[in-house]
């Protein structure tokens, strides 16, 4: 595109996008569209992110819905609507993910269980508006799994194979036989040939519905109808079941747009003004109350509040803010009245930077090309035109030959070169890999994320949630002078009886007494500092280093990691509780098991302080430590680690907040903790872990090395035997029956050989 043209950014759903080779198909078309200067599709949330000449938009949009329409008819080409205010990139993000259009097809046929998490003024609407299209939108095509259409396609299975048995069981007339037959293949395969034929007409001849198509009504020409409908059926329940398998694993991204704050309340004189982010300048006073989000980055300049920042930091424990100190967007306060001076605006602030980051890291990560596909351009158009030469030249050329013959032997060769047994096994390899993962607590979004798994050389954990639990435990009580243990712990906790803060909660469970108020008088929160309180006629101080040093108390800074609560009773230092975020049980073995299973380096990156950080990464054993990162950081880390990797080594992140979602989306193979994890998160992820135990990711790779096995046997065994097979099938050697024999005999074979991978269970205990 000529320089100094102004572009926009657009994205639309491509509704009933299950396929990886079809995502690649209509990126490649539409990026060469005359006007769209980038483009990249999406394929985990079926979106379609252009980046446009604004000028001709309408043109340009209409170019991409035609082009679209033209590769893959099937798909849907959702486009948004715009708002008629400001059309800058991080507006258009947030509009172009409403609730309404989710795509995961779960959802659009379980009304029931449909997005009642989120607490939008808006969400009522999409959602209705969701169901409005769920019946339009849901079913249609092959590609399209969904509840309904599972449930659909079972029953074609079942009828068409019911049909073609009687076929087979009963004596009938030829013309009879056929007519069944007939019936039996068109309920089980009518739409593959119907595709087939389709792709043909659009010019896109040689694919794996072709040669299913050519194969199997090869099959009825040369009177082998059972042949024909079994080879369909197999192809189909192998479709079915990788259609199962994407349709579960796609969950709403709509998390994020509980990131991105709604409104900003700005100050003008004394009046308080509701408007959008975008329309806020720097130098402006917003108001934010409690409860609310913090909108734009700025600086508090009246007004004191503790802030939740685990959306960003990923840590629990809420940060005390007071006049001068800085704020981010995504902040959420939690109970003073703050006002702001902002210092940055919308799409410069940190929000807009997530969702950017969010949105575009998918398109610096290549898809894996399945082998399949790779295989099928090759072989198919090989096979055809071996099969036009067997067919032809022969019978020209050699004395005697009959062109009857030469046809039979041509059909037969394709009967057995049909890829069926790899088509359907490799697939259901993975798949059974993916069953065998979420038996295991592991759920793995796709195939080639589970191929991917073999490759992890680097492994970089988040630490709060990730490798610790991020709830907060007294781990220490070391009192001074005359006061023991029990008399610091009571004294605290009856200081911190009304803090909602999660410290204040882990010393009230640590003395886990019931907690009379009437026993407290003066109860006086210190901001940004403590407690100050009178218990048992003593006056009782409880909070940081920053109160003892205000009340001129002196004190030893202790070297225990963990947040300190310094006590002092009646203006004497009494000692101080050591409160820190307990490590999980298994994070340590998990470090262990992934270092037997020949990863190189294990990386630890938080957003907390770098003194606890290098005290857990030590016990843990990790390779290396980065603290003190936000969002942004952590992906510079992850890409510092990328370019320094060989080509073929993968990287995996796992992490648990929404502040991972864009380290998430960067990695080779994102992985997210499911249990407690955010849903942005396991949005982001490629692979989720339902049970919070770091550990399961070893089992995972366990997994994925016993599928690649099960997977490369079926190759060679299937290969191996169709070479065989169908140098007899030229020669004349093999009848109708052995091309029988070798292409359904193989493909069971390799689909039970497959089956195993279910049974898989990694050996670490």
């Amino acid at each position: 595109m000529e320089a100094g043209v102004s572009t926009v950014k657009r994205k639309v759903v491509l509704k009933g996008l299950d396929c990886a080779n079809c995502a690649l198909k209509i990126e490649n078309g539409v990026e060469k569209i005359d006007g769209i200067s980038s483009c990249s599709v999406n394929y985990a949330n079926e979106t379609l992110t252009m980046e446009l000449d604004s000028a001709r938009e309408a043109e340009i949009m209409d170019a991409a819905r035609k082009k679209v329409k033209a590769l893959e008819p099937d798909i849907k080409f959702m486009e948004q609507r715009q708002g008629a205010a400001s059309r800058r990139t991080g507006e258009a993000v947030a509009q172009t993910k409403p609730h309404d259009h989710k795509h995961n097809h779960d959802h659009d046929h379980d009304h029931s269980g449909h997005d009642h998490s989120h607490s939008h003024g808006n969400a009522k609407d999409a959602k209705s508006h969701s169901h409005d299209h769920a019946d339009d939108d849901g079913h249609g095509h092959s590609h399209d799994h969904g509840e309904n259409s599972v449930r659909t396609m079972i029953i074609r299975l079942i009828a068409g194979t019911a049909i073609g048995a009687a076929g087979m069981l009963l004596s009938l007339s030829n013309t009879v036989e056929l007519l069944i037959f007939i019936a039996s293949y068109l309920i089980v395969g009518g739409d593959i040939v119907l595709r087939a034929v389709k792709n043909i007409i659009r010019g896109q001849v040689f694919d794996e519905y072709f040669l299913m198509s050519i194969a199997t009504i090869g099959a009825f020409v040369i009177g082998e109808y059972p042949e024909g409908v079994a080879v369909m059926l197999f192809y189909q329940v192998g479709e079915l079941f990788q259609s199962i398998a994407v349709n579960r694993s796609r969950k709403s991204i709509s998390a994020l747009l509980d990131l991105r704050p709604d409104y900003a309340n700005v100050k003008i004189g004394n009046e308080i003004k509701r408007v959008s982010p975008e329309e806020v300048n720097v130098g402006d006073m917003i108001v934010v109350r409690p409860g609310e989000r913090v909108p734009l980055d700025g600086k508090v300049v009246d007004g004191n509040s503790a802030m939740d920042t685990s959306a960003l930091t990923g840590e629990s424990v809420p940060r005390e803010v007071v006049a001068g100190d800085d704020v981010l967007s995504g902040f959420i306060n939690k109970n003073g009245v703050l006002t702001i001076e902002v210092a940055k605006v919308f799409e410069e602030s940190t929000v807009a930077k997530i969702l950017d980051l969010v949105e575009n890291a998918s398109s610096k990560k290549a898809e894996t090309e399945k082998f399949i596909t790779k295989f099928a351009r090759y072989y198919t158009p090989l096979v055809v035109i071996i099969a036009v030469l067997l067919a032809t030249i022969p019978p020209l050329v050699i004395s005697g030959a009959t062109f009857s013959d030469w046809v039979y032997r041509a059909l037969v060769f394709l009967v057995i070169s049909c890829p069926c047994a790899l088509v359907v096994s490799i697939p259901l390899g993975f798949f059974g890999g993916i069953g065998a993962s979420s038996k295991n607590g592991v759920l793995v979004k796709g195939s080639n994320y589970l191929e991917a798994l073999n490759d992890v050389k680097y492994v970089v954990f988040d630490k709060t949630g990730t490798l610790t639990k991020g709830s907060f435990k007294v781990n220490n009580i070391v009192p001074t002078g005359k006061w023991s243990q029990e008399d610091l712990l009571r004294h605290a906790a009856f200081a911190e009886i009304h803090s909602t803060h999660p410290i204040a909660q882990s010393i009230r469970e640590a003395y886990g007494q019931e907690l009379d108020e009437q026993r407290i008088a003066d109860y006086n929160e210190i901001s940004g500092h403590g407690i100050q309180v009178t218990f048992e006629n003593h006056s009782v101080l409880a909070g940081n280093a920053k109160l003892m040093q205000l009340e001129r108390i002196p004190f030893s800074v202790p070297k225990e990691v963990g947040t300190i609560v310094h006590v002092a009773i009646n203006k004497q230092y009494a000692g101080y509780i050591v409160i820190a975020d307990e490590v999980k049980e298994d994070s340590a073995k998990a470090i262990r098991t992934l270092k037997k299973l020949g990863v190189k380096k294990i990386v630890m990156l938080t957003g907390d302080n770098k003194a606890v950080g290098e005290e857990i990464g030590r016990r843990l054993g990790v390779d290396e430590v980065h603290a003190e990162l936000l969002p942004q950081h952590k992906v510079e880390e992850l890409e510092k680690l990328d370019a320094a990797k060989a080509p073929k080594e993968k990287i995996v992140f796992v992490g648990d907040g929404i502040n991972d979602t864009p380290v998430l989306a960067r990695a080779d193979i994102g992985v997210a903790m499911g249990g407690l994890g955010s849903d942005a998160a396991i949005e982001a992820a490629d692979v989720v872990i339902m049970t919070d135990e770091p550990s399961k990711l070893s089992s995972a790779i366990q997994i994925a090395k016993s599928t690649r096995r099960i997977v490369w046997q079926n190759i060679v065994f299937a290969l191996g035997v169709k070479g065989l097979f169908l140098l007899l099938g030229a020669f004349g050697i093999a009848t109708m029956w052995e091309a029988v024999i070798a292409d359904v005999g193989v493909s069971l074979i390799a689909v039970l050989n497959a089956m195993r991978v279910l049974k898989i269970k990694p050996t670490f205990d």
